[in-house]
C-alpha cells in the first residue's frame, strides 16, 4: 500500500507547494525554477501549472479559494515602485497614473506565506523605482519579504510600527541589500537609488542555477511513516459516511498505533460503521473511528452522526460520551460540509439558517437577514486530514470514487497536511 500526501509543505528555500504569480516578469518563473523544487505555479489566468507541462485550469472561484484558503506559500508580484520601508505599489499603478484595478494583488498580499516583489531598478522616466516614500497608492503594506531588481536582492527587515505619510501607508521596516548581480558592487547598486541602503555583512553574488532534476515524489512507503509527525492535541479530519466506504482504514490503524492523544476528530460520523451492517462484508468488523476512541486517543468529536442508529448497539464514542470521557460538538450534515469547504477557501465564518431556533443555535451569534433568522458558523481547519482516494499520482492529485466523494474532497483543502491512503496498484 502506498500513501500520498497532497499538500505537505516541503522545507525549501525558494518555493514550496504553491507559488502564485503576478502578470509580467513573475510569469517566467516556471521556466527557470529547478524541477526538484516540486512547486505548483498558480498563473494569473488561473491555471495551476507544475512547471513541467502539466496544467490544470481553475475557475475564478477555485483560484480565489487557493489564495484565500492559505494554500499559497509564496507570491511573486510585479511592482512598479518600492520604498525603503518595504512597501510597494503595483506595476499597473505606474502605467495608469496611480489608478489601477487591484486584481488578485491584494488577495495575494493578505494571504500568501511570503511575498517577493520584482521591479526594474530604473523607471521609464530615468529615476529610481526605489524611493524614500511611495508616490503611488500602496498595494503592498508591510507584507513584502524580498525585493528583486535587475542588479540586486533586498531583504525587508520589519519593525513593529506603521504610519501614514502623504496619504500613503508606511510600515516600520527597512531594506537591506543581500545580493548583487555578477560584476556589480554594493556601492554600484545603492548608487542607482541615490540613497543610503544598509548592506548585509553576508552580501553575496547572485547565483543562476539552470533547471535540473525531477520533481519530488510525495509517496510514502507506509502509513506510520506518513503520519510520524502527527502530534498530541491535533485536530484531524477523518472521512466517514454511513458505512466503512471512503474511510482510510489503514491510516486509522496507523494513527492508533502511533498513539497520538487528546485529538479532536472532525467527521460526518464518529464510529458508527462498526455497529451497522451497511457496507461491511459478512463476518468482518469495520475499522472506523472506534479504534481511536477505545484506545483513549480522542478528546472531542465534531460530527453530524456521533451515535448509533441502534439503541441496543451503542458506538464506542457514544459509550465514552456517556462516561464523560469525550466532548461533542454536534453539527448538521450540510453545515459540516460547508464549514469544511469554507475553511479550505479561507472563509472564516458565514451565516446560515440551518439550526436557527434549535439547540444547535445555543451560544451562537445570530442575526435577522431579510426577515429570517441566521446563525453564525465558523470554517473548519485542521493540522491533518486522513482520507481515502481511488487513484493518486506522485504529485498528490486525487481521483475519488463512490462514498469517498462525500467529505474527502472538502477535507483535503482545509488541512495543513493531507494524507491519503488506498489500495496499491
Amino acid at each position: 500500500m502506498n500513501v500520498v500526501i497532497p499538500n505537505r509543505l516541503e522545507n525549501l528555500d525558494i518555493a514550496r507547494d504553491v507559488v502564485a504569480l503576478d502578470s509580467g516578469l513573475p510569469e517566467l518563473a516556471p521556466a527557470v525554477a529547478p524541477a526538484e523544487l516540486g512547486a505548483w505555479f498558480l498563473q494569473p489566468n488561473g491555471t495551476l501549472d507544475n512547471g513541467i507541462g502539466d496544467g490544470l485550469p481553475l475557475s475564478a472561484s477555485d483560484a480565489g479559494a487557493v489564495i484565500r484558503g492559505g494554500h499559497v506559500d509564496l507570491a511573486i508580484l510585479s511592482v512598479g515602485q518600492a520604498d525603503l520601508a518595504g512597501n510597494a505599489a503595483g506595476r499597473l499603478a505606474v502605467a495608469s497614473a496611480g489608478v489601477a484595478p487591484p486584481g488578485n494583488t491584494v488577495d495575494l498580499v493578505a494571504n500568501a506565506g511570503r511575498v517577493i516583489g520584482v521591479l526594474p531598478d530604473i523607471g521609464a522616466d530615468g529615476t529610481s523605482n526605489i524611493v524614500d516614500a511611495l508616490t503611488l497608492p500602496t498595494d503592498v503594506a508591510g507584507r513584502l519579504d524580498t525585493l528583486i531588481t535587475d542588479v540586486g536582492v533586498f531583504r525587508v527587515v520589519r519593525q513593529a510600527h506603521h504610519e501614514r505619510t502623504g496619504g500613503h501607508l508606511r510600515t516600520g521596516g527597512h531594506l537591506t541589500l543581500t545580493e548583487v548581480a555578477p560584476g556589480w558592487s554594493a556601492g554600484d547598486v545603492t548608487a542607482l537609488t541615490g540613497m543610503n541602503i544598509p548592506v548585509a555583512p553576508t552580501l553575496r553574488e547572485m547565483e543562476f542555477a539552470p533547471p535540473s532534476g525531477r520533481p519530488p515524489s510525495k509517496v510514502y512507503a507506509d502509513g506510520p511513516t506518513a503520519i510520524a509527525d502527527l502530534p498530541d492535541g491535533a485536530t484531524v479530519f477523518i472521512d466517514g459516511f454511513g458505512g466503512p466506504g471512503g474511510m482510510a482504514h489503514y491510516l486509522l490503524v496507523s494513527l492508533r498505533d502511533r498513539g497520538s492523544r487528546e485529538l479532536t476528530i472532525v467527521s460526518n460520523t464518529a464510529g458508527i460503521a462498526r455497529v451497522v451492517s451497511f457496507g461491511t462484508p459478512p463476518g468482518r468488523t469495520a475499522i472506523d473511528h472506534s479504534v481511536l476512541v477505545e484506545n483513549g486517543q480522542v478528546a472531542k468529536a465534531i460530527a453530524s452522526f456521533p451515535v448509533s442508529p441502534s439503541v441496543s448497539r451503542p458506538s464506542e464514542f457514544e459509550l465514552a460520551y456517556r462516561r464523560g470521557e469525550v466532548d461533542l460538538e454536534l453539527v448538521p450534515q450540510g453545515t459540516l460540509a460547508e464549514r469544511l469547504r469554507a475553511g479550505g477557501a479561507g472563509i472564516h465564518a458565514f451565516y446560515t439558517p440551518t439550526g436557527a431556533g434549535t439547540l444547535i443555535a445555543e451560544g451562537k451569534e445570530s442575526r435577522n437577514i431579510d426577515g429570517r433568522e441566521y446563525i453564525l458558523e465558523y470554517g473548519l481547519r485542521a493540522e491533518f486530514a486522513l482520507i481515502r482516494a481511488h487513484q493518486a499520482d506522485t504529485r498528490g492529485n486525487l481521483v475519488y470514487r463512490g462514498t469517498s466523494r462525500n467529505f474527502n474532497a472538502v477535507m483535503a483543502p482545509a488541512a495543513r497536511v493531507t494524507v491519503v491512503g488506498g489500495r496499491s496498484a
